[in-house]
């Protein structure tokens, strides 16, 4: 694992990336939606490339939920 600098996504790129995801958990449905979060899940974890980041991710997306 390397330290690299990760890129910072715009606010509108944030937003294009929420209404792109939004769209995806409706077309999934409420039966597949948590399919389709843990696939894209693992997906960003296997692009990433660095298993530590992700579970700092995770735990970042754990608070104050």
């Amino acid at each position: 694992m390397t330290d690299r600098p990760s890129p910072a996504l715009s606010i509108d790129a944030l937003e294009d990336v929420y209404d792109t995801l939004a769209q995806a958990i409706d077309q999934a449905g409420p039966a597949k939606a948590q399919l389709l979060l843990v696939k894209l899940a693992l997906l960003q974890a296997n692009a990433q490339g660095d298993a530590r980041l992700f579970a700092q991710q995770v735990q970042a997306a754990l608070q104050d939920l």
